[in-house]
């Protein structure tokens, strides 16, 4: 009978610890985690440690986010459901960031303090923030390897933050594969002519070189000259010629570097790293049961998948007819499935229950501006789109969304856009520089208004993306033809930039 007791405990007690759906809200993060209330707090709790590190020895000072400009992380349980969420090329993926106007979004698996995907996550947070905070556009071994010296990071029980640690997780690409020499690592094309094997030793070298001047008493202050070099108009070989000097000693003072014991970081004391409030509260049941309907939405699926998860939408919603939250992650689900006419009406249940709810605002106005370009009467159909976007300007601001919308109104009925509409997308781009197709939108703008000055900062950064693509090399290409040149033709260049 004893043991019969100590089975039922042991079968029990997992039960009764079960895990629910969380959301953690603090200053510049939005959390949603299936683990235990404790284990969620401390997560955000040190995401915004994080946060505070990287604006002490980065010296910048941000401003703090509107609401739906915070970044939402999606904690999953496995890694297998992070790849399923990423979708193709996602075998090797632990975790991945995605960065839009509408709220950026990263999906990662279990995080644990100190593990593979607590940096990955930091990594990709160091991309966010020194976007966000910084108009210099840095060159793609800046970019990396700031990214990784920040990311190598340890939480102390002490508590505590090291950042700048030695990249171990960097050590093979260092060590065998291609040996990426300093000019190479300065040559814009390298990055995009590299293998996967490559591609590590690039992050690795970058890692090292990043490190390497932050650290070097004898090369202090030549990251900063080689950064200012690059916001005079400097390509990235002439900046490191005037900043580093011979690229042959510093490949020499890097190889000795690697072989140091003697590789440190930087402290913070946990004193120091004071942080705003942690606000967390369970999910509804029928929020919980939506979640996979909400990260597959905002991660984006093809018209196969669409069709699938509108169908889940509509069950989960058809049990939780009340619940505002439920009924705009239906919204979501029937926009993307391209039910522009079920996704207003979803919009508008949402908002009868709760007329502050930002995404069924957004939903609406989405599916309106699509019903739009089809109308007959155009002029009135834009006037109704743009409503629900200036109805969320009322609530919220600083959101970017509806400054966006008020220019693309514009631009879709092919009307030249009024002076407040430029200045409002130009806005739109200051609340989310992050966003590369917002960005890629008021370069379009600026060109048409031949303000070449403003545009090429844009396109700088841009061109810089170590993600960018197509866009990247399209940017890099109007450059050359910008720099030096005043009387370029706007239509030459936005043929350029479009195909």
């Amino acid at each position: 009978m004893r043991v019969l007791r100590l089975f039922l405990v042991l079968f029990l007690l997992p039960m009764a610890g079960h895990a629910k759906w969380f959301e953690s809200s603090s200053d510049h993060f939005v959390v949603y985690a299936d683990d235990r209330e404790k284990n969620v707090r401390r997560f955000s709790q040190q995401l915004e440690q994080y946060h505070k590190a990287l604006t002490i020895l980065t010296q910048l000072s941000p401003f703090k986010p509107s609401p739906s400009n915070r970044v939402t992380v999606f904690v999953v349980k496995s890694k297998s459901q992070v790849k399923k969420l990423f979708g193709d090329g996602g075998r090797a993926v632990a975790g991945f960031y995605v960065p839009r106007a509408s709220g950026s979004i990263a999906i990662v698996s279990r995080v644990k303090t100190n593990s593979i995907s607590m940096n990955m996550l930091m990594h990709e947070y160091v991309h966010h923030f020194m976007i966000s905070n910084s108009e210099i556009a840095s060159p793609k071994w800046v970019t990396e390897g700031g990214a990784e010296f920040f990311s190598a990071a340890k939480f102390e029980r002490d508590g505590s933050l090291t950042l700048g640690l030695p990249a171990t997780h960097r050590l093979l690409g260092l060590s065998i594969g291609s040996k990426i020499t300093v000019k190479e690592l300065l040559e814009p094309q390298t990055y995009g002519s590299l293998s996967s094997r490559g591609l590590d030793s690039f992050y690795g070298r970058s890692w090292l070189l990043y490190h390497y001047l932050n650290f070097s008493k004898s090369r202090k202050g030549q990251l900063s000259e080689y950064q200012h070099q690059i916001s005079l108009g400097q390509n990235s070989l002439a900046a490191g010629k005037a900043a580093f000097g011979d690229f042959g000693k510093l490949d020499r003072e890097l190889r000795s570097y690697l072989k140091s014991r003697k590789l440190t970081g930087l402290s913070i004391r946990k004193e120091a790293l004071t942080i705003g409030n942690v606000a967390l509260r369970q999910l509804r049941e029928g929020e919980a049961k939506m979640m996979d309907v909400r990260m597959r939405s905002r991660r984006g699926v093809n018209p196969a998948g669409a069709l699938e998860l509108v169908v889940k939408a509509r069950k989960i919603a058809d049990r939780y007819p009340d619940d505002p939250s439920v009924q705009s992650a239906l919204a979501e689900a029937e926009f993307i499935a391209g039910n522009d006419a079920a996704a207003i009406i979803a919009s508008n249940l949402a908002l009868a229950k709760d007329d502050k709810d930002v995404n069924a605002y957004v939903q609406k106005g989405y599916a309106l501006f699509r019903q739009a370009r089809e109308a007959k009467d155009q002029a009135t159909a834009y006037k109704k789109a743009i409503a629900p976007f200036l109805a969320l300007n009322k609530i919220e601001n600083d959101h970017p969304l509806p400054l966006m919308y008020n220019h693309i109104r514009f631009v879709a009925q092919k009307k030249a856009p009024s002076r407040n509409a430029i200045e409002g997308l130009e806005r739109a781009l200051e609340l989310a520089p992050f966003d590369r197709g917002l960005r890629f939108r008021v370069a379009l703008q600026q060109i048409k208004d031949r303000r070449y000055d403003w545009a090429e900062r844009n396109l700088s950064a841009l061109a810089f993306d170590p993600h960018g693509g197509k866009l990247s090399v399209a940017s890099q290409e109007v450059l050359k033809r910008l720099r030096g040149k005043k009387n370029v033709d706007p239509s030459e260049l936005i043929k350029i930039l479009k195909e």
